[in-house]
């Protein structure tokens, strides 16, 4: 530009000195216009803080070597290196900090120059699932030193097979000893699946929750036979099955007539004798033994019999007097009906 301007004016001008004074004015003042025009004003604004410089490179990469400004490989820049610079144009940077990531058993050390959490774990390429817990908030702006935290969380459904106990049922038969038990069923245990929700975080079990049960198998209970029968051994050696025991007070009467029951009294050592009770302990007709007197049938009542106080029929007043008064126990072998 400037060398055409030169040829231009030789035209004009001719050799003289004054046209040599005028020409090098020219070419002095066409110098200053050009550099003037490469000479640009840049602001640049390094994490918010602005600075104004000057440039005579074309491009945002030149303009910051110019001015000894260098970029670490994670800074941001806008607009990008090769962009062409004008006079006045802003350029933003944002310089890359120091984090630390805990996640997937690793702790990373990361430069970054990300606006908050969740862009930075994208940047550097750490997915996210579901249910991970992040810490801090993935929408936590980033700064200097910060620690985060990435805990990964697995939330799955198990499915497992459990045992059923059975029971034991116990049923009395009072036509066995008490001493007699048996099994007549035995118990078969059944099964049930259940449902857990299972949480796992960074591969630990942290919570199982059942959320469904269903029953696969019933078990099968255990029945068992206990005999309920007492029993009282007798001084010859036998013994006798009977059904309850109540303790009395026992007289002994005799004589002649009919019982309560139109029968007529009796002693019989080796058989069945008579007593005389109250109807509203011992049911008329009741089949009992007492020891010392032996089997006896509720036949007879008596004014002076009442509650637990029994009357036994003597074949003779010797023999009446002989019993006397005592306190014996009446055991109830079979009410009426029974046998």
């Amino acid at each position: 530009m400037v060398e055409k301007m030169k040829i231009n004016l030789r035209k004009i001008f001719s050799n003289g000195p004054k046209a040599k004074i005028v020409l090098g004015l020219v070419v002095a003042t066409s110098l200053v216009i050009v550099i003037c025009n490469m000479r640009k004003t840049v602001i640049v604004s390094i994490d918010g803080n602005e600075q104004t410089l000057t440039t005579f490179k074309g491009t945002v990469k030149g303009a910051l070597h110019d001015n000894g400004i260098v970029l670490g490989p994670k800074d941001k820049i806008q607009p990008s290196l090769d962009q062409s610079v004008k006079s006045n144009i802003k350029i933003n940077i944002k310089k890359a900090v120091d984090v630390e990531v805990a996640v997937d058993g690793k702790e990373l050390k990361i430069q970054t120059a990300e606006g908050n959490v969740n862009e930075m774990l994208s940047a550097e390429g750490i997915q996210l699932e579901e249910y991970d817990k992040i810490s801090p908030a993935i929408n936590t702006q980033i700064t200097a030193g910060m620690k985060i935290e990435v805990v990964r969380v697995e939330s799955k459904v198990v499915k497992e097979s459990q045992q059923l106990d059975y029971s034991t049922v116990v049923n009395n038969d009072d036509n066995l000893d008490r001493s007699v038990v048996k099994t007549v069923q035995e118990g078969a245990p059944g099964e049930k699946e259940v449902t857990y929700r299972v949480i796992v975080e960074n591969g630990k079990e942290v919570s199982k929750k059942v959320v469904a049960e269903k029953v696969v198998k019933d078990p099968q209970n255990k029945v068992v036979v206990k005999g309920t029968m007492n029993t009282l051994a007798l001084s010859r050696g036998d013994s006798i099955a009977y059904k309850k025991k109540l303790s009395v007070v026992a007289t002994a009467y005799t004589g002649g007539g009919s019982t309560a029951t139109g029968n007529t009294p009796k002693r019989n050592a080796s058989g069945t004798s008579t007593i005389a009770v109250d109807p509203r302990v011992i049911p008329l007709g009741t089949k009992v033994y007492i020891p010392g007197y032996g089997f006896a049938v509720a036949h007879d009542t008596g004014g002076a019999i009442k509650n637990n106080r029994v009357d036994l029929y003597m074949n003779s007043s010797s023999d009446a007097n002989s019993w006397g008064v005592r306190n014996v126990d009446v055991y109830i072998i079979a009410y009426p009906g029974q046998g």
